[in-house]
């Protein structure tokens, strides 16, 4: 069973929406939504969140439909947390925990299990105040993965301790990180981050241009560990593109800082390919939220392409137009049928472009590492010998050149 608590119209997005929504995420955990309950009020009860009424109201519909589990759409405090469990009688999840299980989920790599592990810990830290082992009993299901499944017999100083050993860890794979990047710099490819709300289609768009096979799920959150895929564009030059988790909105802060690592590859892109789902309710709210996240993430001002995906699916093409009349630089597209993409790409060269440079060097002729390097990266429009030099007239990545002025000096 869900629970959304309509307090207001929260930028756009009614109660319903927020509960489908909430459905959705409930269904990624792996759970059978059996009812969704809308709740309204002036404001929250400092107890029970809902008020202990509307807790014996919904510990009633859980007996009389045999419902296990209760999803509120918010977040709650150590207290309504304990409070609401020990009045419906029935395990009680909020809005980050479930997000917390899905990640759980999905979480394949070292890395992200580091991530996952830290944001469960820091959202748990501040709800073992005065209960201790009553937080310990996690019992199974959703909620529960990770450290849940580590029976919480600790204090908050384990906890800690706990967290700043992961800290250290995603420290470590931070750097090394660092270093794979720093490689990708020398070799000067650019690199183009595949960004939206979740389920928006990135993992589809990545696929179609790469051939790829990034798994891809009708769910949210279906990607978390990114991915990076080589592409050549059509003048031969390499780029790399990176596809991330999705954006959602109000994801939680503690859940950004502790994902940053994995984020990096948004901040450190040469470009950045926001994809939307034109064919969702909601398309400028969920825009909105993906601008949310990059602003706190320090990358707002980065050089963007918006992608309006899933045009196959809009009925009413007026729409399309409408669209992309508001956004700027948009491009329709169809990352299943893979349509539009003629004029994706179009805009991704006319970007790489604009990191490009005229260059005209001689290089020693003994040194093929620094001709196949001009070659391998940029477009050559003449070369000759004379002596042992190798004089080559081209146009590189402005990295390129750098490296380039070095071998020359």
């Amino acid at each position: 069973m869900t629970v959304t608590v309509d307090f207001d119209e929260r930028e756009g997005w009614t109660a319903s929406q927020r509960a489908a929504e909430l459905t959705e995420l409930a269904y990624s955990a792996g759970a059978k939504v059996i009812r969704e309950e809308i709740v309204r009020r002036a404001k929250i009860e400092p107890a029970h969140f809902i008020g202990s009424g509307k807790a014996e109201e919904i510990a009633g519909m859980c007996k009389d439909e045999g419902i296990n589990t209760v999803i509120f759409n918010n977040d709650l405090t150590g207290s309504q947390h304990k409070n609401l469990e020990a009045a419906i009688g029935v395990k009680v999840v909020d809005r980050t925990q479930l997000i917390l299980d899905i990640f759980a989920r999905r979480a394949h790599s070292n890395e992200g299990k580091i991530q996952v592990e830290l944001a469960q810990l820091t959202y748990l830290l501040p709800r073992l105040t005065g209960k201790g082992v009553e937080m310990s009993r996690l019992g199974g299901g959703i909620g529960t993965r990770g450290p849940g499944e580590q029976k919480l017999e600790v204090d908050r100083r384990r906890i800690r301790d706990r967290i700043s050993h992961l800290e250290k860890e995603l420290e470590k794979l931070s750097a090394r990180r660092a270093m794979m990047r720093k490689r990708r710099e020398r070799f000067s490819v650019l690199t183009v981050a595949i960004i939206g709300y979740t389920n928006a289609g990135k993992s589809t768009l990545l696929n179609s241009l790469t051939a790829s096979n990034v798994i891809v799920q009708d769910k949210l959150f279906s990607t978390l560990d990114p991915t990076i895929r080589k592409f050549i564009l059509p003048n031969k030059q390499k780029i790399l593109f990176a596809d991330t988790v999705g954006f959602l909105d109000r994801l939680p802060h503690h859940l950004i800082e502790a994902f940053k690592a994995t984020l990096e590859e948004v901040v450190e892109a040469d470009l950045l390919l926001h994809i939307i789902d034109i064919n969702h309710a909601k398309t400028m709210a969920q825009a909105d939220a993906v601008s949310k996240v990059l602003e706190e993430l320090g990358a707002k001002d980065k050089p963007v392409i918006t992608v309006l995906n899933k045009i196959d699916k809009v009925e009413n093409k007026v729409l399309i137009n409408k669209l992309s009349t508001y956004f700027n630089d948009a491009v329709p597209i169809s990352a299943l049928k893979k349509e539009g993409f003629d004029e994706l790409i179009r805009r991704i060269m006319y970007y790489a472009d604009a990191l490009m440079i005229d260059i005209k060097v001689s290089l020693p002729a003994a040194d093929p590492k620094a001709v196949n390097l001009i070659y391998e990266n940029g477009l050559v429009k003449s070369r000759f010998y004379r002596g042992n030099k190798v004089y080559i007239e081209a146009r590189v990545p402005l990295r390129i050149k750098e490296i380039l002025e070095r071998k020359s000096a």
